[in-house]
């Protein structure tokens, strides 16, 4: 099996799917917004007097295939904005028209569309344990420090369990960080959240779309067990010079972005964008925030910069040149320094062929992961992993339906070095290909029954071992405002993470890949492949309850057939590096949303449960939140509706922890046969419950405020004044129980911000 016969399949394919004659016309573009020139996603795009019509993708792009000869009015329509109307007309069988549309802002707000690109992608598309989120659904969320973050906009989903704002992180329906796929314009990321958990390090201002899906997603994305993040940045605005400065108590923050070639209807464009902000929390709060535990200040600060070359041709054809630079780092005084950082530099590109109804992007770049740890034992422990990753997706276009295809090629090697506890170094470095080839079919028939069937082939190369995923989507409208729907498959991966689920807090994710070492099943069986794998099977409903109110319920089964993870209480360096586990995750979750002109309603509730067997027990791993629920609220008022306030609540059943039984002196026998243990100085030991993760620890809840004003000074220039409060009514939520010192640490404490931003 051979990078070579991956790319004769495909190319044998390709032209397979190409030579296929069109019985009749096409007409095909790109929808801009007139202000800016970026593309608009999510669009509608009909023609006038007839059942044909699409909405536009992340890039703006849509087609409309099989469409009979003659003359015809093209409509496109969204939220907001005017609706353009352009004349077209096919003369010969298999032309294509392409025509751009170019929407203009609209002064007057509408309180109610019936006809929206929401509601025609519902009918049209599975969506199961899928959502899409823009920069103004993150802004509703009440903002931390006066930033609004995709964390924290995360946080508020069904299915989602965050494990506390120092170090903590998103566990998606039952997978763990490391068994989500984070992508940031088609470059892989390793780590998007910083060690304060309320910050990602994706600047929200520059967002154009994020797709989550946390289960049951499609074939086009492979080599995680979980859930799947899916960035995309905006290119920068086409018209114009525009940018934002901003500045609050725990970070600051600036933006540019313009065109090098100013675009023109039809025409190309050269464009800009450049984002950077330092976060200087570490020094702040020691004068803002003094009544934070030992009053050393909170001890996280990072820095992100973004930026981005974008060229688009006149058909929508486009390029881009990007780069990223992600830092963190985290000083707990005299306990542990913890550091990251997070480089890439890549392309992407989107090609529109003049003679044939087939779409192509695709993604080439290099991106790399370091982190350290050092603590009081002087035992640093370090990690990096990164490498190149190669991705090339072709879309072909049907009546009411598409196909996709594609290839992903994923080299990377992992550097791995490890003390545990007893002083035993686990230490590995290895290189690794991943090949992925997907094949994706959506049709809607009838306009009531949406198939999206699919299929992966990923090879393995350090393992020698192909996986064969199989993928399934499936709705039913059964009524314009009431559908069904269903998906599941079968799902791989290779990297391990060297985090433990049983662990409480560990800063410190390691990266290995997978082993060429024999593994054992927890039931004492010889594994016959070195892949983790799961199965997932999800099924549910949403419904349109009134044109402002929605309710979507999914209940979900994840099933780990085989998980990995590093065996770091190792005595003998003759044992094995690695553990073998199963688990399970299960649930059902709730998501009720109403939203007008001014209110902007939110509830969503997840009752699951996850567990873990190690081939003695099963065991609960410690983000195991049975209950938790959020609520969010938004309102917005005032003339020209420029001022918004808005709430978030959070409340959380207790997570899983193994209860003390007692404590003893611990000797360390470094020098063998020859430690003289009478007069050692042993540190304290502590002898834990048999049972893992018995107890639980109390409920989590917090309340959020926020109130913010726009204030206009001119045609482009706005100043915005924020305000809010975390954790309002000073909740001491626990973060960890320090055992040795017999002390409690707790989360963040109330924390008020006032912030500024001027937008131009």
């Amino acid at each position: 099996m051979t990078i070579r016969f991956w790319a004769l399949l495909l190319l044998i394919f390709g032209i397979t799917t190409a030579a296929v004659a069109q019985e009749d016309g096409t007409v095909r573009g790109t929808v801009y917004d007139k202000g800016n020139g970026e593309p608009m996603i999510f669009t509608n795009v009909y023609i006038k007097g007839t059942t044909r019509g699409t909405t536009t993708d992340i890039n703006g792009f849509y087609a409309i295939p099989n469409v009979p000869l003659g003359t015809y009015t093209l409509v496109s329509t969204t939220l907001g904005y005017d609706t353009m109307e352009v004349e077209f007309t096919l003369t010969k069988k298999g032309q294509i028209v392409s025509q751009n549309l170019y929407l203009a802002l609209n002064d007057i707000m509408l309180d109610v569309v019936n006809v929206s690109a929401e509601k025609e992608k519902k009918q049209t598309e599975v969506d199961v344990s899928h959502v899409r989120i823009t920069t103004k659904e993150i802004s509703q969320i009440p903002s931390v420090g006066g930033e609004p973050d995709v964390a924290q906009y995360l946080q508020v989903m069904p299915g989602v369990v965050f494990t506390g704002d120092q170090g903590g992180q998103l566990y998606i329906r039952g997978g763990s960080p490391i068994q989500t796929r984070v992508l940031l314009d088609g470059l892989l990321i390793y780590n998007p959240f910083h060690s304060i958990g309320l910050f990602s390090v994706f600047e929200t201002d520059l967002v154009r779309n994020i797709d989550i899906s946390t289960g049951g997603f499609g074939a086009e994305y492979g080599g995680r067990l979980s859930a799947v993040m899916d960035v995309r940045m905006q290119d920068g605005n086409k018209k114009r010079t525009a940018g934002k400065i901003g500045v609050s108590p725990f970070l600051a923050k600036v933006i540019l972005e313009g065109p090098l070639v100013k675009q023109k209807d039809n025409g190309s464009s050269l464009t800009y964008v450049f984002s950077g902000r330092y976060s200087y929390l570490d020094k702040s709060s020691k004068a803002l925030y003094k009544y934070v535990e030992g009053n050393n200040g909170i001890p996280f600060s990072f820095a992100d910069f973004y930026g981005k070359l974008a060229y688009t041709g006149g058909n929508g054809s486009k390029i881009t040149l990007f780069g990223f630079n992600f830092n963190d780092l985290a000083n707990y005084q005299g306990i542990a320094k913890y550091k990251w950082n997070s480089f890439g530099i890549g392309t992407n590109f989107v090609l529109v062929p003049g003679g044939s109804n087939l779409l192509m992007n695709g993604t080439v770049g290099y991106t790399n992961y370091k982190i350290a740890l050092q603590e009081a034992d002087d035992k640093p422990r370090e990690s990096s992993v990164g490498g190149l990753n190669v991705n090339m997706n072709f879309t072909y276009f049907i009546t009411a339906g598409q196909f996709d295809y594609g290839i992903n090629v994923n080299a990377f090697k992992t550097d791995y070095r490890f003390y545990n506890s007893t002083g035993t170094i686990s230490s590995e470095t290895q290189n690794t290909t991943e090949l992925g080839l997907y094949f994706k079919f959506r049709k809607v028939i009838a306009k009531k029954l949406v198939l999206d069937p699919s299929i992966r082939f990923d090879y393995y190369a350090s393992l020698a071992n192909i996986s064969v995923e199989p993928r399934l989507g499936i709705k039913y409208n059964v009524h314009n405002s009431f559908r069904l729907k269903a998906a599941g498959g079968l799902y791989s991966q290779n990297l391990i993470s060297s985090r433990a689920d049983r662990d409480v807090v560990d800063l410190f994710n390691g990266f290995l890949s997978g082993t060429e070492e024999e593994l054992t099943r927890p039931d004492g069986s010889q594994a016959n492949h070195k892949l983790q794998k799961a199965w997932h099977a999800i099924a549910g409903f949403e419904a349109d309850i009134t044109n402002n109110l929605t309710l979507n319920v999914e209940g979900y089964y994840k099933w780990f057939t085989q998980l990995i993870s590093l065996n770091r209480d190792k005595l003998f360096a003759t044992e094995s590096d690695y553990m073998l586990e199963t688990g399970k995750a299960y649930g059902i979750d709730f998501m009720m949303k109403y939203q007008n002109k001014n209110w902007m309603l939110y509830g969503a509730y997840s009752l699951a449960w996850v567990n873990r067997f190690d081939g003695e027990q099963t065991y609960y791993p410690f983000y195991d939140r049975r209950h938790n629920a959020n609520f969010v609220a938004a309102y917005t008022f005032g003339k020209s509706l420029t001022w918004q306030a808005s709430v978030r609540y959070n409340i959380g059943s207790g997570f899983p922890f193994t209860r003390t039984q007692s404590f003893y002196e611990q000797v360390n026998f470094n020098g063998g046969v020859n430690t003289n243990y009478t007069n050692a100085n042993g540190s304290l030991g502590v002898i834990y419950e048999e049972e893992l993760n018995a107890g639980r620890l109390p409920a989590y809840h917090r309340l959020d405020l926020a109130i913010q004003k726009e204030v206009a000074l001119g045609k482009y220039m706005s100043m915005k004044i924020s305000a809010s409060v975390t954790n309002a009514y000073n909740r001491d939520n626990i973060f960890y129980f320090d055992r040795v010192r017999y002390t409690r640490v707790n989360q963040l404490p109330i924390l008020p911000s006032l912030s500024l931003s001027l937008s131009f």
